[in-house]
């Protein structure tokens, strides 16, 4: 006899706890706070130290420019004064107050320029120093504030739904790191939410699918049996009509949960082929109805999915095929490139809507006169896929009403 096997066990517990306890001497902490304190307050003690340093030197050489001999006694015997900054002395004639008196004039000349000089090179020796100051402050911020551009990037990769992207900042444990830390663990439980979601999506699929194609098939069984009552087959009729929209319900939901993210997996698209199709799917109904289908299609190609912008094609086309004019109705729809993006425009015939009434109408399951049931035009979820769509391809959906009944509904796409 086969001996039981043995059972599993527990996974280790890992080594590196995330809850950092208290720090015994947290004013120790290398908080940006005190790292900012000490740059600046460094390069302010340093700066000072290089001006008093330059000013020091300008004064000790205007002192010893000012500190010259004004006059040299040439011959002492016969009184013969050579000078070069005061060359009005060199005149023996003068009587000994004139002397004094010219003498005093050359003292202040020679202290002006020395002053003078001192301000200039003062001033030129502050300019250089402050260009130099903030030169190094610039790099100085930079470096410091780099962490802060890593989160910014990552931020930018999460929001175009690539949940596994973390920062995994390193350096010291300060205010950003723990921000860092802080943003990537928010990342961790909506990346595991997310994916819980696409579980749910992809289970609620086939979960909500195959009954309703078991009792679209007994019924498509059931009515093609030749011998059945006439009231069982039109009780059969109107079970299949049923069935069918609830099909279209259930596809309607899984496409608007899985529209709602950001498209990873972009290829070229034309929107004019686009509008094409959906044109050609719809054209049978708009012939039964009498509305005529018109308007110029050019080329507008954008990064996306071909499927999902095919879906706002053909829901907005037959939105307007649906809801119109009994008689002489038309839908035009038109493709453009303008100012840089991608446009698709909608226009029809059809009912007035008033103006309160737009942002009701991409809400799901809202209807214009608040129809929700009982109703064979859809199922109340073609403008919400469409601005769903939309919104994950970077793009926006305008609508308005237009004069004499029906909407224009205008798509904006990035190219």
């Amino acid at each position: 006899m086969a001996a039981a096997p043995a059972p599993p066990t527990a996974p280790p517990k890992p080594t590196w706890d995330p809850r950092k306890g208290d720090q015994p001497f947290p004013w120790l902490r290398p908080t940006i706070r005190i790292r900012l304190t000490l740059l600046y307050g460094g390069m302010f003690l340093i700066a000072g130290i290089l001006l008093l340093s330059i000013i020091y030197l300008l004064a000790a050489q205007a002192l010893r420019t000012g500190s010259q001999p004004l006059f040299k006694i040439v011959d002492f015997d016969g009184l013969r004064i050579s000078s070069n900054d005061c060359p009005g002395i060199a005149n023996g004639n003068l009587e000994l107050s004139e002397f004094n008196a010219r003498i005093s004039e050359c003292i202040d000349h020679q202290r002006q320029v020395a002053l003078d000089n001192l301000l200039s090179r003062s001033l030129l020796a502050l300019l250089g120093l402050a260009v130099i100051a903030f030169a190094f402050g610039y790099a100085m911020a930079g470096r410091v504030l780099s962490p802060l551009g890593r989160i910014t990037r990552t931020a930018r990769a999460v929001a175009g739904s690539d949940l596994s992207r973390r920062i995994e900042l390193d350096g010291p444990d300060d205010e950003l790191k723990e921000l860092a830390d802080t943003f990537d663990d928010m990342l961790e439980r909506l990346q595991r939410a997310f994916t819980a979601q696409q579980r749910f999506v992809g289970n609620a699929s086939h979960e909500l699918r195959t009954p309703l194609a078991i009792n679209r098939t007994l019924l498509e069984v059931h009515l093609s049996d030749p011998h059945a009552p006439v009231e069982l087959q039109q009780l059969g009729k109107t079970l299949l009509s049923t069935n069918e929209r609830s099909e279209q319900l259930v596809e309607g939901l899984l496409l608007l949960a899985r529209s709602d993210n950001q498209i990873v997996e972009r290829k070229p698209v034309d929107l004019a082929e686009v509008a094409a199709q959906a044109i050609d799917q719809v054209h049978g109904e708009a012939e039964a109805k009498g509305v005529e289908i018109r308007g110029a299609r050019r080329p507008a190609v954008v990064q996306g999915n071909g499927v999902l912008l095919e879906r706002i094609a053909l829901n907005l086309v037959q939105n307007a095929v649906r809801y119109n004019v009994p008689e002489e109705g038309w839908v035009e729809v038109t493709t453009e490139v303008q100012h840089g993006q991608a446009v698709l425009v909608v226009s029809n015939t059809g009912p007035v809507v008033p103006a309160y009434e737009i942002d009701n109408l991409f809400e799901p399951f809202r209807r214009l006169r608040t129809e929700r049931t009982g109703s064979d035009k859809g199922v109340g979820l073609g403008l919400s896929i469409v601005r769903s769509v939309a919104r994950a391809h970077g793009g926006h959906i305008y609508a308005r009403p237009r004069e004499g009944g029906g909407l224009v509904m205008r798509v904006t796409l990035p190219i």
